[in-house]
């Protein structure tokens, strides 16, 4: 079936984790007539919790897509996992849709996640929506909660429908003002949405001031709603059950009738190769530009980039570009997504979301365009969280190396959030996520789905070496084994640079006591000194190496005498300019909610920390700002977990080095001894 762009609806479910997405899925998928039956999360029969992970957890991991035709209207809709570890796929759902439905469970009321995604979604420009799940939860105070909402997100929240008859069903308050409701009235909601939404039009308001009520015509109230959401103008408030299904049909009506079509919305923010916004025409004619806002690596159907399109009309069989690519490639099965079914179609219009299977080049956030006229467009990137939780990993069964490698990959094409690095300096492979979880579950998928089995520890701490002081140094490398022998001698000085100066080679040679061929040699010996430490086996750095002195033979000097002496005498000068270890320390910005400011700040301290402000966010969410020795954070995460309950979130950026306390170099200098023992 194909629709038109004005036919659409877009809306991903959002909210703190137990606030009932999956199951408010379920429910829509069934009062659209898309299943026969509703799933359920504890027997693991949902659309969207269908990975294996997911089921064996009882809760979303990835995000899922499907679609519901409920009227003349076609609506996509996006379960998204509700857990800060799997944020990555949440947040890039936000890229695809006009609206973003915030989940709220009615007996917990507003929670850390429902503040995050209200903010997130704002900052983006989109829709918001907020749906009171679980209202036929026993003991619940809607009145409270809608007040409570109203306080922590502004009075443009507003109740479009309430709760009747003991939350067993919902009566709208936008179209109609008679009924009898669980609390406040129909008519006074009706009064306070209606006031809300045709000041923000002036045509509307003075319809409305002039005829009254009645003279609106539907598409008025319709176009003054839709400008209010897009502006940030109102924010609706719904009521359902998604256990029993009370409101699930009033919510699709919502959606349908009200919520913004890809027409209407804000402009998603693409911008050129100047970084200038540009706009993109919604038009189902114009030139092909879609985003590829996920991507998922089937074992059947292979590769599969799911893309939202924002102009023109994709086609089966057409030739696209990926980016500023010069070669394009044949979409050879398009395809809809309808939780684990893959539906194949013949065309995706601006506005849709589809997918394409078996294109390996695709990746995250990457622009597909039929015209080289939009080679060098992008949509402005999301701000994902950092991924701050690391494991160093190697695979458990030698040969398996490569294997790994490609299993990475591929995890790392799904997830934003999800990075791989390989430090050569320590000869690591690490991985980093949101948190312990976020890695476990990588970790178990690459068990499951490519058969890689690892060892984990934590990652090592890339500490750098530097001196104190100025020293001076000599080596004379004289061997003599029958013929020809090898002789070279080097004095040469070091002196310390400023933090960050890297390292400098002089030559300072007069008079040609070492002729000019031979300096590269002392460098090169130099340099191989410079990987291996003196201290503690870490590389120096900040330091300036000056030969000013030698000598050399004419037939037995070469060059391997000239490394070997230019290294040893670089060592005799360093052990005498007072040698120390350096460590990396790192900004520190961690969000949480003001209650825990005292515990955090303290933890902080706890670590060598030093905090350098605070600053207060929209919602009372407290940014505090520090820096702290990276080697004091490697357990923060877990830390921060626990003492904010989970709401707590923090970031890192490498600042600067500094010494180590003369503790800890004792201690790394004395791990580093039996090594250089065993050399």
């Amino acid at each position: 079936m194909s629709y038109h762009t004005e036919n659409i609806r877009n809306v991903a479910l959002a909210g703190h984790a137990g606030a009932g997405k999956t199951t408010l899925f379920e429910a829509l998928l069934h009062a659209g007539g898309v299943i026969q039956t509703p799933g359920s999360v504890e027997r693991g029969t949902t659309q969207s919790d269908c990975d294996a992970q997911e089921k064996a957890r009882g809760h979303s991991i990835d995000s899922c897509i499907a679609g519901i035709d409920h009227g003349d209207c076609h609506i996509n809709l996006i379960d998204t996992a509700g857990y800060a570890d799997f944020r990555g796929g949440t947040l890039s759902a936000f890229t695809a849709v006009e609206t973003v439905a915030i989940v709220v469970n009615a007996a917990n009321g507003i929670e850390h996640g429902t503040r995050r995604m209200m903010e997130r979604a704002r900052e983006r420009g989109l829709a918001r929506l907020l749906v009171i799940n679980k209202i036929d939860t026993e003991g619940v105070d809607l009145s409270e909660l809608v007040d409570a909402l109203r306080e922590a997100f502004g009075s443009e929240c507003l109740p479009i429908n309430l709760p009747a008859d003991n939350a067993t069903r919902v009566l709208d308050c936008f179209f109609h003002r008679d009924g009898a409701t669980d609390f406040s009235s129909l008519a006074q909601a009706h009064q306070q949405i209606l006031d809300q939404v045709v000041e923000i039009n002036e045509s509307t308001m003075g319809d409305y001031l002039d005829k009254g009520e009645d003279a609106l015509t539907p598409q008025q109230l319709h176009d003054a709603f839709e400008q209010c959401l897009r502006e940030g103008h109102l924010v609706p408030i719904c009521f359902v059950s998604a256990r029993t299904g009370a409101g699930s049909h009033e919510l699709l009506d919502v959606f349908d009738r009200l919520l913004p079509n890809p027409l209407e919305a804000n402009p998603p923010p693409f911008r050129n190769s100047q970084n200038m916004q540009i706009a993109v025409d919604a038009s189902p004619a114009s030139h092909v530009i879609a985003d590829v806002f996920k991507v998922i690596n089937d074992p059947f159907v292979g590769k599969l980039g799911v893309f939202r399109v924002w102009q023109g009309t994709v086609h089966r069989d057409s030739q696209l570009y990926i980016d500023d690519n010069r070669k394009s490639f044949k979409v050879g099965h398009l395809f809809r997504l309808n939780g684990r079914n893959h539906v194949e179609i013949d065309q995706a219009v601006s506005g849709d979301i589809a997918a394409v299977a078996k294109v390996e080049d695709l990746h995250f956030d990457a622009v597909l365009h039929d015209s080289h006229d939009e080679d060098s467009i992008h949509l402005e990137p999301l701000h994902f969280p950092q991924p701050m939780f690391g494991l160093a990993l190697q695979p458990k069964h030698k040969g398996q190396e490569q294997k790994l490698s490609q299993a990475l990959t591929r995890l790392t094409e799904e997830d934003p959030c999800f990075r791989m690095e390989h430090h050569k300096e320590l000869n690591e492979t690490v991985i980093r996520g949101l948190s312990d979880l976020h890695l476990k579950i990588v970790l178990e998928r690459m068990k499951d789905r490519y058969g890689v089995e690892v060892v984990t520890h934590p990652p090592r701490i890339a500490y750098r070496e530097t001196i104190a002081g100025s020293a001076e140094g000599h080596h004379r490398h004289k061997k003599q084994t029958g013929g020809a022998g090898q002789f070279g001698e080097v004095f040469l000085r070091v002196d310390p640079l400023e933090r960050g100066a890297g390292f400098e080679f002089v030559d300072g040679i007069k008079g040609g006591v070492i002729p000019g061929q031979f300096l590269p040699a002392i460098e090169k010996g130099v340099r191989q000194a410079l990987e291996t430490g003196a201290v503690a086996g870490y590389p120096l750095q900040d330091l300036r190496v000056t030969v000013y002195d030698g000598k050399y033979h004419p037939v037995d000097s070469k060059e391997v005498a000239f490394v070997s002496a230019g290294k040893k005498a670089f060592l005799d000068a360093i052990n005498k300019a007072h040698p120390i270890v350096l460590e990396p320390i790192m900004d520190v910005e961690v969000s949480i909610p003001e209650d825990h400011v005292g515990d955090v700040t303290g933890g902080l301290a706890s670590k060598r920390a030093r905090i350098m402000g605070t600053d207060t966010k929209r919602g009372g969410e407290r940014v505090i700002k520090a820096q702290a020795p990276l080697a004091e954070l490697t357990d923060y995460p877990t830390e921060l977990k626990a003492m904010t309950g989970g709401q707590g979130r923090y970031s890192l950026d490498l600042s600067h080095y500094e010494p180590v306390p003369p503790l800890v170099q004792r201690q790394l200098s004395e791990a580093w001894k039996p090594k250089l023992d065993e050399d």
